[in-house]
């Protein structure tokens, strides 16, 4: 998918109702986007190499290199509900999708809940399926509920071709201390996750995924279970519907692991690590240290302001080349 962005427009104009327009600005101020005045308008917002202005009239209009993606995974999806941007700039029919699979995790950067990671298999029919269902990179989604429709929809479409590998925390920790740094326990988890979906679609050609280390770890790791296949990794991989897909499965199984330890510590669990997640893992800590082992990842510096305790120096990634 990241290809079509090259060829489709730079700008694009729509009509948003007030609803809508909330919708949008929301979306651009959570994601630190640089807001300004604008004449005969409400605002305009500027960021990821897009510039939104939003008019009184009712007109919404985006410009920018990254046009495509704003429009394509956030703007029609989300906010109009509607397709059709780019197919008068480009009405050939889009380029088959070869066989190949996707993988992405949700849940390493929230303190509260599991890991969790997925890969989907597509093929030319599925992943043409997925992507006019509108399946794109879950961090553009903002309603947990539509995660959950979407991922019902792709367990339909690809029934048999994908894997969910959950970790919870208390064996997270376990495994972050056995593993040393967060890296190695996201090349274990990919690992086991591609192994998972081996067994099922054992004819898969290729992996890929997001970058986020050195990919001889996860080869590293399939090697030792006798496993091999072509790994790619790229930045923004979410752009590829295969990888997209993973990424809805394995936040709807956060949201999902979430709300499971909700139940447990009686208490809602925000994500991320913000300063109100640090209120609510110090009132934990108060109540019952133990509970927050169950329902936290404790490497974080999170857990040792929570716990009183002094906060490790980081230490920096080199690849995983010794035992640090």
């Amino acid at each position: 998918m990241s290809g079509e962005a090259k060829t489709l427009p730079k700008s694009h104009v729509c009509t948003v109702t007030p609803e809508q327009l909330a919708a949008v600005e929301s979306f651009c101020r959570e994601r630190g986007w640089e807001f300004g005045p604008l004449a005969y308008g409400y605002w305009k917002a500027a960021g990821d190499k897009v510039n939104v202005a939003a008019y009184k009239s009712g007109k919404l209009t985006v410009q920018g290199a990254g046009t495509a993606d704003f429009v394509l995974y956030f703007l029609e999806p989300e906010v109009l509900h509607t397709t059709g941007f780019g197919y008068d700039a480009e009405p050939e029919t889009a380029a088959p999708i070869d066989p190949h699979g996707g993988i992405d995790e949700s849940g390493k950067g929230d303190f509260f809940g599991p890991l969790v990671i997925a890969g989907v298999c597509v093929d030319a029919v599925s992943g043409a399926a997925l992507a006019k269902a509108g399946v794109c990179d879950s961090k553009l989604i903002k309603s947990d509920r539509r995660i959950a429709e979407l991922a019902h929809l792709i367990r339909n479409t690809v029934p048999g071709r994908f894997a969910v590998v959950a970790v919870g925390p208390e064996a997270y920790n376990r495994m972050y201390h056995n593993f040393g740094n967060l890296n190695r326990l996201l090349a274990w988890g990919h690992a086991r996750t591609i192994e998972n979906l081996l067994e099922k679609v054992p004819d898969c050609p290729r992996m890929l995924s997001d970058k986020f280390g050195d990919e001889s770890l996860i080869q590293r790791a399939l090697q030792t279970r006798g496993r091999t296949i072509r790994l790619d990794q790229e930045t923004k991989a979410e752009r590829d519907v295969a990888v997209a897909a993973a990424s809805i499965l394995a936040r709807d199984g956060f949201v999902r692991g979430l709300a499971t330890l909700a139940e447990i510590s009686g208490v809602a669990l925000p994500r991320g690590a913000g300063s109100g997640v640090l209120e609510l893992a110090q009132t934990l800590a108060a109540r019952d240290p133990e509970l927050l082992v169950k329902v936290a990842k404790t490497h974080f510096r999170t857990y040792y302001q929570a716990m009183g305790l002094p906060v490790p120096e980081k230490t920096p990634w080199n690849g995983g080349r010794n035992g640090s």
